[in-house]
């Protein structure tokens, strides 16, 4: 059937509608994106200061809800494609079989992602019609947004608004409200100057006494976060670690070859000469099942000379696991920790028992169609070790699952496989998550990575050594002290959350003032 000219006439302004739409919010994307630096490994937080600023200013203004809406997702789309752009770089291992899935997951991603600011945005706009108000709101409900992302669909609480402050005295402030707590001050100091802003003169000259509230903010809290560091930690305890960083690229990892000279590399470098209680190697550092190692744990075991403490995949019947395990000098399994946190349709498939029938595997798992969830966060004791919560890789940058354990344990231990997020940005967010974990608990965190950045972490999130991204080596540190209990591990997020509710609540109460004044007024007047 012909195109009508009245349709033809109706799609040509559909379509351009459209195009006005996206014309209109490219400066938000280009303000998330130029926010995103704030971020490791650049952490040029005043530009992410700055670009946020001005991105909750135009929000606040929006002259209807659906723009508002449309802000958020553009600001937030800069935000996440340009943080998690690593995300491409699992697809890019076997280009020739997934590296036409790169550009659909980096866009994918970076949309779920936006959705977590467009909501909350659109939800501030529809309940609070006025500049100040939609500004408390906006305020609240995306710090509600950054919790909320660590806790549905299984969680990703990666590229938190707060993350920018890692490295800097600011980070302190974690040990007593955690990272959600970063995300608040940060909004709260990038907002003020839109809830102060004089809307009847909008020179910005006019306007600037109402960035000092913002300055002077930043200020006190870089001064506590300033005291906090200046206290001085307990001293080292007597615990030698020795980690190794055999540098598999993720590409020849499973490689038959390959895989024997990584392997030849762990036992090497833990066999040199020097003094360690401990040796750490990384997540699945070796090519084989823990079933199928009773001939070779002895090698492994002379070679360390002390506790060993890997990473390695297990079999129970058809089930299989992503395991930390812990081996004596004789070569004897004394401890066994099965990872739980696993990363959707990397490590497992939703429903996978169903779709394994149809050929239909996880994407990072290299036994099975995927791992099973072990039973959770644990407290591991190894013969002659101080007792220590084991992380395997994306488990560290989950908070939570740092709190309510029957026993304190007296460091966190890393293991991880970064190879999987590349050379850039991916490394060093994972390590300054890592950072922020040992602030928020008060203990040493030691990271063991196999191609970087593994690292030992003081109480302070302060990195006492380190092997660089890419480099083949040991590290022999001495395993730092452990502060008390942090003020976080006593009350979690929940005080924040309960701040940003009753801001929000108090945001939509006054923001309903005038409207019900108004109604009044125009009541009266009709009467």
């Amino acid at each position: 059937m012909p195109v009508q000219p009245r349709d033809r006439e109706f799609s040509t302004r559909t379509g351009s509608d459209r195009r006005r739409k996206l014309i209109r919010i490219l400066p938000e994307i280009l303000l998330g994106a130029l926010a995103s630096i704030g971020l490791a490994p650049l952490g040029i937080w005043p530009v992410a200061l700055g670009a946020l600023a001005l991105l909750i200013w135009r929000m606040a203004r929006a002259d209807r809800p659906g723009l508002a809406f449309l802000q958020g997702l553009g600001g937030g789309f800069g935000w996440f494609a340009c943080s998690m752009f690593w995300i491409v770089e699992p697809f890019l291992v076997e280009p020739d079989l997934y590296g036409w899935m790169a550009p659909f997951a980096l866009i994918l991603m970076a949309l779920g992602g936006a959705l977590f600011w467009a909501l909350p945005v659109w939800i501030a706009a529809r309940l609070c019609p006025g500049a100040i108000t939609r500004t408390i709101a906006i305020v609240a409900v995306l710090t509600l947004s950054d919790w909320l992302r660590g806790w549905i669909f299984s969680g990703l609480p990666w590229a938190l608004i707060g993350h920018i402050w890692i490295g800097t005295p600011i980070a302190q402030i974690a040990a007593w409200t955690g990272a959600i707590g970063l995300t608040a001050l940060t909004l709260v100091a990038t907002a003020l100057p839109s809830a102060l802003w004089r809307q009847a003169d909008n020179r910005v000259l006019t306007n600037l006494p109402a960035m000092l509230p913002s300055l002077a903010l930043i200020a006190i809290f870089w001064g506590a976060g300033m005291a906090r560091q200046a206290q001085p930690l307990p001293p080292d305890t007597d615990l030698q670690l020795r980690i190794v960083q055999p540098n598999a690229e993720q590409h020849l990892k499973w490689n038959p070859e390959w895989s024997h000279l990584f392997f030849q590399r762990l036992l090497d470098l833990s066999a040199e000469p020097g003094s360690r209680d401990v040796v750490i190697w990384p997540e699945t550092a070796v090519n084989f099942l823990l079933n199928d190692a009773d001939d070779i744990m002895p090698a492994m075991s002379h070679a360390a000379g002390a506790p060993l403490i890997f990473g390695i995949q297990r079999r129970e019947e058809s089930r299989y696991y992503n395991s930390l395990v812990a081996v004596a000098p004789d070569g004897d399994v004394t401890a066994v920790y099965d990872k739980f946190h696993l990363v959707p349709f990397g490590e497992y498939i939703p429903w996978g028992d169903e779709l394994a029938r149809l050929g239909i595997g996880a994407f990072a798992a290299q036994q099975g169609n995927g791992y099973t969830a072990g039973s959770g966060p644990t407290v591991m004791s190894v013969s002659g070790l101080p007792a220590f919560q084991p992380l395997i890789c994306y488990e560290a940058i989950f908070p939570q699952h740092l709190r309510g354990l029957e026993t304190r344990p007296e460091w966190l231990l890393q293991i991880t496989n970064d190879a999987w997020f590349g050379k850039l940005s991916g490394p060093y967010q994972h390590l300054a998550q890592a950072r922020l974990r040992a602030i928020e608990t008060g203990l040493p965190l030691v990271r063991s990575a196999n191609t970087g950045v593994s690292a030992v972490i003081d109480a302070h999130g302060d990195i006492r050594a380190e092997l660089s991204l890419g480099q083949v080596g040991k590290l022999d540190a001495a395993l730092p002290g452990a502060l008390p209990p942090t003020l976080w591990l006593k009350w979690g997020s929940a005080p924040i959350v309960i701040l940003a509710l009753c801001a929000l609540i108090a945001a939509i109460c006054f923001g309903r003032r005038p409207m019900r004044r108004c109604r009044a007024i125009k009541a009266s007047h009709d009467a």
